[in-house]
């Protein structure tokens, strides 16, 4: 499985600028394909989404070409396709399989629309109902109300007035008026039920009408668009950032302290997810805004839950519901049905992952209740699935300012918001890390401890999580070659480290593992790939503030690569054996100098050439020979290091 393992977060504060808006790029690009004229759209999002519109267009023979790598100069078609016979695919991408549904239903052809296996359980029902009635030729190929479809062209129709349920996606009033000008008689939709997302249908109507098609709205029960209405090329238009993806910036700023401004959309835009930073505002932050920008900060003290009617922002109240783990008190995210027929069921998704972090959640029919830990101290490390959902992905990364976490799949993110990761990073402060690597006996880990003591970290022995898996394995009559079953051993290590003492399943074994059988036994299995991927993550997890100190063999080049400081610590095997000898003798072991020689030779030969995470001095690490050093001077040398990379920030 893919993953991204994210440290605790500090801090955060900085400025993003923004991607353009995944729901705007997608009506714009549909839009002025099927406009008289040419239109130069900039600020496109480039994303799975947009990819897969802009396929189906161009394999319906709208010409598109590329500009800059977020600007398109697309060749509209004035209403009719060139290609009239065509097998679209479309992925998971809602926004264009709607809306390709009603215009190619209107526009006359055959054409064949699919995608992924969760989009064909994304109910399309209501929108070919609503088509149907206006003569629409459309067959499922699976399930009743549910892609793929078979769409054939129109029959006549005098129909004046086309009803059409919109409580399960606004989508589906989306797609039917975007589609209506292609009928060229006067058409009046009329909505039953309550409409959901009106948000998203004002920016239907907005990108319409920038394309020339002004809609008549009688409240928001009847949509009229006149006869003769076509599109018409506005020449150059601009995409707006995407509202959504504020929101987890915008969160960011209101957890951490912030200041965290995001550049490409500001609180007059007509994106529903905007009022995502209302909902900040009344928990305690503090909003400020601009011309195309918005702030978030802290407040005075801790976010207050609250109780929330999110039928206006269904995407951004996922992140609301994230927030809620850093608020005082619960948190209810109501009237949010269509979550169930998202990218998941991300009412489902949500309640699950909220819970692995420490979470006390309710899951309602269309209603979300979280209540956070006591304190933000109780959040518990866990590996989020993200269910090929790209806001899961996202969303969760927040919780980040609290607990070590692993992003499962993270690459879900590009269906809207590809480099997201990498922008979280770039306004993000994590726990800072010094990695002291080295040989076995050159004082690692005496000098680690101290150098931990001084700062006040935390402290980690990762080599004694590989002894304990060593000494766990033969206690359970585990093999230390059985790769398989040592890594499970591994992954439900029964630890506890308090202070000094290290315990497996309650007992203090911190001389049992110290043994020469299992210091030899731990070098075996650390070398076994799926152990080292068992372990990883939960090296990682004690990453906690204000720091930690970790020793190790790989700590600077693979567990902690973005460690503050590295030093990597060396000696003459004469002088380590030696220190191992006095060390056993110390504790009423007999051993031989020659022995230990002779053995960390051949371990350092092992270390070194081993497959996985091999020992090496990295490029970027301080190397340190202790070999005519005392414990208080190595120490001093590396904290002189830690001073003068924190001094230079």
């Amino acid at each position: 499985m893919d993953y991204i393992d994210l440290p605790q977060v500090l801090s955060a504060r900085g400025t993003v600028r923004l991607p353009g808006s995944k729901s705007i790029s997608n009506r714009l690009l549909l839009l002025a394909a099927l406009a008289s004229g040419e239109t130069e759209l900039h600020d496109l999002l480039a994303s799975d989404d947009t990819a897969r519109m802009i396929e189906a267009l161009r394999s319906l023979g709208v010409g598109i070409e590329p500009l800059a790598e977020d600007a398109f100069r697309v060749n509209g078609v004035g209403g009719s396709f060139p290609v009239r016979q065509a097998d679209l695919f479309l992925g998971n991408a809602g926004t264009a399989f709607r809306s390709l549904t009603a215009v190619l239903a209107l526009a006359g052809g055959d054409y064949r629309l699919s995608g992924v296996p969760r989009m064909h359980e994304r109910p399309i029902g209501d929108l070919v109902d609503g088509l149907r009635q206006l003569g629409a030729g459309i067959r499922y190929l699976d399930g009743e109300g549910f892609p793929p479809l078979r769409i054939s062209s129109p029959g006549p129709c005098a129909a004046a007035v086309v009803r059409l349920r919109a409580d399960v996606s606004s989508q589906f009033l989306t797609g039917l008026l975007m589609a209506l000008p292609l009928r060229g008689v006067e058409t009046t939709v009329e909505v039953v039920g309550e409409l959901i997302s009106r948000p998203y249908v004002e920016l239907t109507l907005a990108s319409m009408a920038r394309f020339g098609v002004q809609v008549i709205r009688d409240g928001w029960r009847r949509f009229t668009v006149a006869a003769g209405s076509a599109y018409r090329s506005p020449g150059i238009v601009h995409v707006e950032g995407d509202a959504s993806s504020a929101s987890y910036f915008l969160a960011l700023g209101a957890i951490s302290g912030g200041p965290v401004r995001v550049e490409g959309v500001s609180l007059d835009s007509l994106q529903g997810d905007v009022r995502f930073a209302d909902a900040l505002a009344v928990m305690g932050a503090t909003i400020t805004s601009g011309d195309n920008w918005i702030e978030a900060t802290a407040g005075s003290g801790r976010l207050q839950g609250i109780t929330l009617d999110c039928n206006h922002i269904p995407d951004a109240a996922m992140t609301l519901a994230t927030v809620a783990l850093f608020a005082e008190g619960p948190t209810s995210v109501r009237n949010i049905a269509s979550w169930r027929v998202k990218e998941t069921d991300r009412l489902a998704a949500m309640a699950s992952e909220l819970r692995k972090l420490g979470a006390t959640v309710e899951e309602g029919d269309d209603h979300i209740r979280v209540l956070p830990p006591a304190s933000i101290r109780g959040l518990r490390p866990a590996a989020i699935d993200t269910y090929d959902d790209h806001r899961m992905a996202m969303c969760f990364s927040l919780a980040a300012l609290g607990t070590p976490l692993r992003i499962n799949e993270p690459k879900v993110v590009s269906k809207t918001f590809p480099d997201y990761f990498e922008r979280f990073g770039a306004v993000t402060r994590a726990v800072p890390v010094v990695a002291i690597d080295g040989t076995s006996a050159s004082g690692k880990g005496t000098v680690a401890s101290r150098v931990a003591d001084a700062l006040g970290w935390h402290y980690l022995d990762s080599g004694a999580l590989y002894r304990l898996t060593a000494l766990a394995a033969r206690r359970a009559a585990v093999d230390w070659h059985d790769e398989a079953g040592v890594a499970a051993i591994a992954a439900t290590l029964d630890v506890a480290f308090a202070g000094r003492v290290i315990s497996l399943a309650g007992e203090d074994v911190g001389d049992a593992i110290r043994s020469e059988e299992i210091s030899a036994g731990a070098s075996l299995v650390a070398a076994l790939p799926a152990v080292r991927a068992a372990l990883l993550f939960r090296q990682r997890a004690f990453r906690r503030p204000p720091g930690l100190v970790a020793d190790g063999r790989d700590m600077g080049s693979v567990v902690f690569p973005d460690s503050m400081t590295k030093v990597f610590l060396t000696a003459s095997v004469e002088v380590r054996a030696e220190r191992r000898h006095k060390q056993l003798i110390e504790k009423g072991i007999a051993a031989s100098i020659a022995a230990l020689s002779l053995d960390l030779r051949e371990r350092d030969e092992r270390d070194s050439q081993r497959s996985v995470a091999p020992m090496q001095h990295s490029a970027d690490a301080e190397l340190l020979d202790t070999t005519n050093l005392t414990i208080a001077s190595a120490v001093a040398q590396v904290l002189d290091w830690v001073k003068k990379v924190s001094e230079r920030g």
